[in-house]
């Protein structure tokens, strides 16, 4: 699935059977596997509904597993009731073995609006038979789950909010890269990428890089280039990913919009779209080391759990990300990052005319992007905390 979700679940999955972890995957139907044959891929979920949680229960015995863990955001599943309520039906089974939940969003559960009458009337049956302290976005995630895992402070808030009791059992793991690094000794690495763009030495090249949906603020991005580019004709704007397979609000033409909303603006000629990605290959890696400012604009602001900021500190880049209602402590403006309110491209511009202009800062932003990277972003310290969110019962295999 393209999905920043899928692929980091990919490179979990990697991690663990790297220590020597059984890993089964459930998902859905028409989802591939990998050719890692380490990682055992079951799709085999055709909906993720109430007529499928004896598929779940049957899957879940015939694996006896030793910890079960649970990647949760409810697009992944149509909003559908059913999967918040796995960490019960997990306890009833297998009462000794621990449930943990990640949650990908903490305001992207179960929707009432998605179902019809006939399952929201199951789910008060549900209710019944799983008691107590069940919260109609994400069930008993919160309650039955033995840990629960929040990307950044933002969501962790929200989730002690919707259950306070949950708050103890709260572990925070940002996710780290999405992708492949590729070595840069020597400049190698950015000399290749520049050279795939066909950019000159002199060329500044900004860059965006991730899934492209609306929340992303792509027009504000757009719009400021605009206005740089008008007086800085060695300023190139790059794209590095595609669309997203999520069913989000108005993801479906948001990336065809945005390529005519650079035609109107007349910097078509002066922007690069790649498309889609593989997240093991190096191609993506080469062009973020060819970059040298990058631009997160989303509307909502930059937050821990955003891997494409993981992949663009890991690559040591200066960063200008929009602030957010609750914005992570680790984000130091000046230091790590530079930061602007969302949908403010005059502000957008003007830091990257900053950027430009400024060889200290932009040697001051990679320290810190590399710091915030080893600190935060580490594939070894999130992989670490994972486990101990699954252990000490854990002795080879996690579903």
């Amino acid at each position: 699935m393209h999905a920043g979700e899928a692929t980091n679940t990919y490179h979990l999955c990697k991690q663990l059977v790297q220590r020597g972890i059984d890993v089964q995957v459930l998902t859905s139907v028409g989802n591939v596997g990998t050719a890692d044959s380490r990682i055992h891929v079951h799709p085999i979920m055709q909906n993720w509904g109430w007529t499928e949680l004896l598929r779940a229960r049957t899957f879940l015995k015939r694996c006896a597993p030793d910890a079960v863990f649970l990647m949760y955001i409810g697009l992944m599943y149509k909003c559908h009731p059913m999967v918040t309520f796995l960490p019960t039906l997990s306890k009833k089974l297998f009462p000794n073995v621990p449930f943990v939940t990640r949650f990908e969003s903490a305001f992207a559960g179960a929707d009432p609006s998605k179902t019809g009458f006939l399952s929201r009337g199951f789910r008060k049956l549900m209710v019944r038979w799983a008691g107590r302290d069940v919260v109609y976005s994400s069930g008993t995630l919160l309650r039955d789950s033995d840990s629960v895992i929040a990307l950044c402070e933002r969501h962790r808030a929200m989730l002690i909010e919707e259950w306070p009791p949950v708050r103890p059992k709260i572990a925070l793991i940002p996710p780290p890269p999405n992708l492949f690094i590729a070595s840069n000794d020597g400049g190698v690495a950015r000399e290749r990428g520049r050279k795939r763009l066909g950019v000159q030495p002199k060329d500044f090249v900004v860059t965006f890089f991730g899934y492209l949906y609306p929340i992303k603020g792509i027009e504000t991005l757009l719009r400021a280039f605009a206005t740089i580019s008008a007086q800085r004709p060695e300023a190139k704007l790059l794209f590095i990913g595609g669309k997203v397979d999520l069913d989000v609000a108005g993801g479906a033409s948001y990336f065809d919009e945005m390529q005519a909303l650079a035609k109107t603006l007349h910097i078509d000629e002066r922007t690069t779209w790649t498309g889609a990605f593989k997240s093991d290959e190096e191609d993506a890696s080469l062009l973020l080391h060819a970059s040298d400012v990058c631009v997160l604009p989303f509307l909502e602001g930059v937050q821990l759990n955003n891997s494409s900021f993981a992949s663009m500190v890991a690559h040591g880049l200066p960063i200008i990300v929009t602030r957010g209602p609750l914005m992570d402590q680790a984000f130091i403006h000046g230091e790590n990052v530079l930061t602007c309110e969302p949908k403010d491209h005059q502000a957008v511009a003007g830091l990257l005319l900053e950027v430009m202009d400024q060889a200290d800062l932009r040697d001051r932003l990679r320290a810190g992007a590399l710091k915030l990277a080893a600190e935060w972003f580490s594939w070894d310290t999130a992989t670490e905390k994972t486990l101990a969110a699954l252990r000490p019962r854990l002795s080879g295999k996690v579903t």
